[in-house]
């Protein structure tokens, strides 16, 4: 039955070639056309290019796989030139839905829809209904992903499997590693289980052969290998396919995949029959006293000439179901247009105008274009459900771009400057989220009130977050509040000493386990003062403060300097002065614009707007 909504397009776009499909029918793919990147200046005009090819069909969503992280509206692709905005490039086609997902995460989610003709089981074993699944793709690198049975559905899981360290089990691998710790310092599964981790094993294997290597490509070293025209070239496949089966006993040990572990990517399917009788299924079984557990699961390579197609249509399905059902915000708003207040409906016109600007805007800029002031926007938030300002774009992102969560990536030596810089980012908005949902309301309910009524508010940091107490104090003595910041032991012991049953002291440590830190706060304390403590939980200074906001967020400051963590505590900080500025009427006092002000710490260096902002909140 063809789809009421219309045709939808289906992309896979690697560095080489873009495929596109079009889906009128669940699971039937039409117009399938195969086209050279390099023959477009960028993803849009290959994609207009596609529609023009179709354009006797009502194509009004689309869904693109993409071999890249997709993290937000702007794609830059690692691997070739093109970058583009997902929410311009769906405008300039004309098209009402545009996702943009991983890869790898739509031949995960594409697993679970494949046929039984669509896959080919390697050994033993019984799949169980409704059990955790691992997939495994060798390719250009060595993707790792898992799925969550949820539901009437499934959770893929992001992951960086295929940068684990590579175990060797016999003397041949052990060769092999030590070959390639001559050129890498780390070597991860991923290093040998990919195209160039077959050239890299055959250099080793002609290495301890004592045997000069050609410059044979990954697909020549596979060809030859199955022709057995080259003996090394053989042993190459040979040792590929039992160090797969090895990394695939692991994942599904870790897993516990009783639902089957999935093999896809370039390599695997091109091997054919001689990866069935390889040494896979038999390395997959060695697992020692687990051999019993392993052997009960199952393994299917997948031979679905379009396996991510029949993923990112899955994914793209699910999101529209979802909008039909109502779970879209932006058709939220649209339902309830009608019956919100004039004000608030002027907010309605900016979001549905502009949604992927939103996400970026500050409240003060959603304010402004609205013409509204900024509690009518949390007022509005509130109406459609949602807990204030940053819950509605969680949801709004969701609508937008159906994306899994942002994740941890891990930042190696080899990353380029573009590569760096996005996972630094990527990996603070992924603590951020995580401690948005730990954050204990009550605790900082209680923060606030003490501080509202402190006398004098002290703030106590040391090394790297001497910062952040600085940064505090600028922004409550700018509310008129009187504020000190100490960054030095002796001067904090000194100064809790002078400390009174009227005042705050606000500690803010990683640890919590700094003995001149603690030792201040036993003095504070012993002084009838109050202690907000910023620290991890259940560690020393935690027990000891009156209020413990727990912030459990690890970073190795050993070997680096902290670089999330301040940002975690910097921002609880805006918590705290946000919560003190709202519930004292200094939002009312002070005026928007001078509120900003108050909250921007690189302007605290002012000292005739500060105090000229403490007289004006002192009327």
């Amino acid at each position: 039955m063809a789809f009421s909504d219309g045709a939808r397009l289906l992309a896979d776009i690697g560095s080489t070639f873009a495929r596109f499909a079009v889906e009128r029918e669940r699971g039937r793919f039409e117009r399938l056309e195969t086209l050279r990147c390099a023959d477009y200046p960028d993803f849009g005009s290959a994609l207009k290019a596609y529609l023009a090819m179709v354009e006797d069909m009502d194509v009004r969503h689309g869904a693109v796989a993409i071999s890249n992280p997709v993290e937000g509206d702007l794609v830059r692709m690692t691997n070739y030139h093109w970058q583009f905005s997902i929410e311009q490039t769906r405008l300039d086609c004309g098209l009402d839905t545009l996702l943009v997902v991983n890869d790898f995460t739509a031949l995960a989610v594409g697993v679970p829809h494949l046929r039984e003709d669509q896959r080919r089981q390697i050994g033993g074993g019984q799949a169980r209904a409704r059990s955790v699944i691992g997939l495994l793709g060798a390719g250009t690198g060595l993707g790792v992903s898992g799925l969550i049975p949820a539901d009437d559905g499934w959770i893929s899981l992001g992951s960086e499997g295929g940068h684990v360290s590579f175990s060797p089990t016999d003397e041949r691998e052990v060769a092999i590693l030590e070959f390639a710790w001559t050129q890498y310092s780390h070597v991860s599964a991923e290093r040998l289980l990919s195209g160039s981790g077959l050239e890299l094993m055959y250099k080793a294997l002609c290495h301890l052969a004592g045997k000069p290597a050609e410059a044979l490509s990954a697909l020549d070293i596979t060809s030859r290998g199955l022709s057995k025209q080259c003996a090394l070239c053989e042993q190459t496949l040979e040792v590929f396919c039992g160090m797969l089966g090895a990394v695939a006993a692991n994942l599904a040990v870790t897993l516990g995949a009783f639902g089957g572990i999935y093999i896809g990517g370039a390599i695997v399917p091109r091997l054919g029959e001689y990866f069935d009788q390889s040494a896979f299924r038999r390395r997959f079984e060695s697992k020692g006293r687990f051999s019993g557990f392993v052997a009960s699961i199952p393994t299917y390579v997948i031979t679905a000439d379009q396996a991510t197609f029949i993923g990112v249509a899955a994914i793209l399905d699910a999101q529209l179901r979802k909008r039909s059902g109502g779970a879209s915000i932006l058709d939220r708003i649209r339902q309830l247009h009608r019956e919100l207040s004039p004000a608030e409906r002027r907010v309605a016109d900016v979001v549905l105008s502009r949604p992927r600007s939103i996400l970026n805007d500050p409240i003060m800029e959603i304010a402004r274009a609205a013409d509204v002031s900024q509690p009518t926007v949390i007022r509005f938030c509130r109406t459609l459900g949602c807990e204030g300002l940053s819950d509605f774009k969680l949801r709004l992102a969701s609508s937008l771009t159906g994306t899994i969560p942002v994740t941890h990536t891990q930042v190696t030596v080899e990353d380029t400057a573009l590569e760096l810089g996005a996972k630094v980012l990527g990996n603070t908005a992924s603590a951020i989220l995580q401690i948005r949902d730990q954050l204990n309301r009550k605790a900082i309910d209680q923060a606030i009130e003490l501080l509202l009524k402190a006398k004098r508010i002290d703030f106590y940091a040391v090394g790297n977050y001497g910062i952040v107490a600085e940064d505090a104090q600028y922004k409550f003595l700018r509310f008129g509040l009187p504020t000190a910041a100490h960054t030095e032991p002796r001067l904090q012991l000194m100064a809790a000493n002078v400390l009174t049953p009227d005042d705050v002291l606000v500690v803010i440590s990683s640890t919590g386990r700094i003995p001149e830190l603690n030792a201040a706060v036993d003095a504070a304390l012993e002084r009838g003062a109050q202690v907000v403590a910023i620290t991890a939980n259940q560690s020393p200074l935690s027990k000891k403060a009156t209020i413990t906001i727990a912030l459990d967020h690890s970073e190795d400051v050993a070997t680096q300097v902290p670089m999330i963590s301040r940002v975690l505590y910097l921002l609880v900080i805006d918590i705290l002065a946000v919560g003190v500025a709202m519930r004292a009427g200094l939002t009312d006092e002070l005026g928007t614009s001078e509120l900003a002000e108050a909250m921007d710490a690189n302007e605290a260096g002012s000292e005739h707007r500060l105090a000229r902002m403490v007289s004006h909140s002192q009327r």
